[in-house]
């Protein structure tokens, strides 16, 4: 392997790295994707992938194939709270199918729901689908079994060293950007001199991952998306064999005995992998260093509580593949490239602080679960009023980690790539309230026949505009910027009355970057604020 020439350098082949590759060749931009490991996961770290990481997918067309190799979309997404895998049910936070979530969403039709519903899926399972799509994408250069060693960067790109893991060759890359999506450990990270900020080591865990079909044993409670007790969490992977438990407890546990003590009974299983690991909360000090950047889990790292961690990834990878895509093409400016860390980093602090409010609740009702036991046993009749008082108290704290749209889908930007226009509307962390304000995510709506309005959007900017709304010169602008556009005309109709403006300008990531009630005098500057170009010619002098 000569040295070989490419526009994106992408180290790490998990969710994210694959996902940038599909991002940027979504773009028409080239990308090597590196990943030192020769294949796919067998560590079963995530199991849900979010509505908003969903209508991400889709924007690049590959969403329904990720949900084929999910849990069938018929099945609920019930959280149940018990005594003990083989005791009595305390509470049952019931939730939609993702079937039924959809049809729900779309009679609703209010703005507050995502266009595709969340998705039951191991990272096990989803990282194959990702991997053929990826080795597939003609744009793609898939590089297993290759590790990044090193980089340099100069003014015009970045040179990397990669070893290949099974002859211990190596090869030079050259590049215009790096990215490092290499996972909590990131060499990328390590030479870009980045810190990580906030708390390491919080606390032991475990993760037993078995094989079992005793489901007189594993499905007392009906079906499950997670059984939890005093003794951790029961993640049903694939909705038949597949299971995960996750629990506190020292790095030397015996996984059988960890089994038992949550189940409180014996019961047939194999155990596929078992270890003990550490969770962070920690987030990097910075997501650049010139040409390199990071995303995913070199970037930032949470507990599961939440399910922030690969989902975040998946919004970094769709964020940075876009500005990177535009500043190869030649209309994306250097502002739009420190965007990304301005918008992402603070999308990855408010993630930790929400993650850490939800393990703080799971910490509470586990005291419950102390003061409930120290009365004496959970279990029998006589147990049933202390049952009944738990179940409640555990209703009453609630299960955010589950419900928390406005951290979900109902973030906003706040840029120098976004036009901002008044007073921001105040973010709800439970509830993703429709508005087109700058910065905020498109309400996903139905037109009244039947098109959803997020698949109306062009992979690049957007111009929507609504009624009779005259859009003046934004494409005789757009062309002159050599910035690619899509114009999208709707006939008024009531529903389009939440999107607050008549002219909304988005982004390729469903973000608006600038609303009107009538087309400006000059869309040359609004077009030069968000492809991030005001003031290159004052950078260009200075470089000079």
């Amino acid at each position: 392997m000569p040295g070989i020439q490419t526009e994106v350098l992408i180290a790490g082949g998990g969710p994210v790295g694959m996902s940038l590759a599909l991002e940027l060749a979504h773009h028409g931009v080239r990308s090597v994707l590196l990943e030192r490991n020769p294949t796919t996961t067998t560590h079963p770290k995530m199991d849900l992938t979010n509505g908003r990481s969903m209508e991400l997918f889709r924007r690049l067309g590959v969403a329904d194939k990720l949900r084929a190799a999910g849990v069938p979309a018929s099945e609920p997404l019930d959280v149940v709270w018990a005594t003990s895998g083989s005791g009595s049910i305390l509470h049952r936070f019931a939730y939609a199918a993702p079937d039924a979530a959809r049809e729900a969403a779309r009679v609703r039709n209010d703005g507050t729901d995502t266009l595709e519903p969340a998705m039951r899926v191991s990272q096990i399972v989803l990282e194959p689908v990702l991997k053929k799509l990826v080795d597939a994408n003609p744009l793609v250069d898939v590089r297993f079994g290759w590790a990044y060693e090193a980089f340099d960067q100069d003014a015009e790109g970045v040179t990397a060293t990669i070893r290949n893991g099974g002859t211990g060759e190596t090869a030079s890359i050259r590049a215009l950007y790096l990215a490092g999506c290499d996972g909590g450990g990131s060499r990328v990270r390590r030479d870009a001199g980045i810190d990580l900020e906030g708390m390491h080591a919080i606390g032991e865990a475990y993760m037993v991952h078995f094989r079992s079909t005793d489901h007189q044993a594993l499905a007392k409670f009906g079906i499950a998306y997670h059984l939890q007790t005093a003794h951790g969490t029961l993640i049903a992977q694939n909705g038949h064999d597949i299971w995960t438990l996750q629990t506190l407890a020292p790095p030397d546990s015996d996984p059988d005995e960890l089994l038992r003590n949550f189940m409180g009974r014996s019961f047939d299983y194999e155990i596929l992998v078992a270890n003990p690991w550490t969770p962070h909360m920690v987030v990097a000090n910075r997501l650049r260093n010139g040409r390199i950047f990071l995303a995913g889990d070199a970037a930032h790292q949470v507990i599961p509580t939440g399910g922030y961690g690969m989902n975040t990834g998946i919004g970094d990878a769709v964020d940075l593949g876009w500005k990177l895509a535009a500043a190869v093409k030649g209309w994306g400016g250097e502002a739009l490239l420190e965007s990304y860390e301005v918008e992402r980093l603070a999308i990855a602090r408010r993630n930790r602080e929400a993650a850490q409010r939800h393990l703080e609740v799971r910490l509470a009702i586990i005291n419950l679960f102390l003061e409930a036991q120290a009365e004496g046993d959970l279990e029998g009749v006589e147990a049933s009023e202390r049952r009944l008082e738990l179940g409640r108290r555990i209703a009453e704290l609630g299960n955010a980690e589950n419900e928390s749209w406005g951290i979900e889908h109902g973030y906003r930007y706040r840029s120098p790539v976004i036009c901002s226009d008044g007073p921001e509307p105040a973010l709800d962390p439970m509830r993703a309230a429709p508005t087109t304000f700058p910065g905020s995510r498109l309400p996903s709506l139905h037109l009244a026949d039947g098109r959803p309005l997020f698949d109306l959007l062009g992979p690049e900017f957007t111009l929507i505009a609504t009624g009779q709304a005259n859009i003046g010169g934004f494409e005789a602008a757009a062309a002159a910027a050599g910035v690619p556009v899509t114009v999208v005309r709707l006939d008024r109709e009531p529903v389009l009355d939440l999107l607050e403006r008549p002219l909304l300008l988005v982004r390729p990531d469903q973000h608006v970057a600038w609303r009107g009630v009538a087309a400006p005098d000059d869309w040359a500057s609004i077009l030069a604020t968000v492809t991030g170009r005001v003031g290159e010619a004052d950078r260009r002098e200075k470089a000079a």
